[in-house]
């Protein structure tokens, strides 16, 4: 046992797993008391050591079971391996009900929807491409009865591969534009940098000054941007 400081935190060192009285701590075999500061340092110390364990594997419930049969004190055993009082207790009053102290692990939360709506998610973005997370759940919600939100929508057609996209702007090109467009790209393949320094290249960029950007998305699976039912 080592206390640098009245502020330090203290730690206890127990061996054979022998107890001491409150207010003391083994020091070489000996039992030391400690200061009012100190013994309130440890005491903080422990509670913190308590908070930080999250988790309980069967050997260490198996530990607890094993002590308090012995006829330790919840007490005892809390301040011993560090563990909550309340959970101790909790995992006795279990052990005394049914003789189990395995952790019971549940299935979660139920989901909202059942595969049958999910499909009909999926149906109704794939009809209507351009609808928002917003319609689909007012349709939803006026076909089944069921109440999901934007964000429940979001991950569902995520599941099977739909997602919000800006779609592609593209203008239909006729025979006519291709043939133009072609020769146009041949006759200036040959010029130089010093032609091509005297042509100005334009761009637009977009800046949106509110929360709604009005920007049109659709849903679409990764890989078919350039599909034609994609573009617009």
């Amino acid at each position: 046992m080592q206390i640098t400081g009245i502020h330090q935190m203290a730690r206890i060192v127990r061996h054979n797993d022998e107890s001491v009285r409150e207010g003391y701590i083994r020091n070489g075999g000996k039992e030391v008391k400690l200061f009012t500061s100190a013994l309130k340092a440890f005491q903080c110390n422990n509670r913190i050591v308590m908070a930080q364990r999250k988790y309980l594997d069967d050997f260490l419930r198996g530990r607890i079971i094993g002590r308090l049969e012995c006829g330790r004190t919840q007490l005892e055993v809390s301040e011993e391996l560090g563990i909550g009082q309340n959970v101790i207790s909790r995992l006795w009053q279990r052990f005394q009900d049914d003789g189990n102290v395995s952790r019971c692990y549940s299935t979660g939360r139920p989901r909202v929807t059942t595969p049958n709506e999910d499909r009909y998610l999926a149906v109704t973005a794939k009809r209507n491409r351009r609808s928002t997370a917003s319609d689909l759940s007012r349709q939803l919600s006026s076909a089944t009865g069921t109440t999901v939100s934007r964000q429940t929508v979001y991950r569902r057609l995520g599941h099977i591969g739909l997602y919000a996209r800006r779609p592609v702007r593209c203008v239909p090109l006729t025979a006519t534009h291709c043939r133009l467009r072609l020769a146009w790209s041949r006759e200036h393949a040959l010029w130089t940098p010093q032609q091509w320094s005297c042509v100005m290249f334009s761009d637009e960029s977009r800046f949106s000054l509110q929360s709604d950007s009005r920007r049109t998305f659709i849903w679409r699976a990764p890989g078919t941007r350039y599909h034609q039912e994609n573009t617009i």
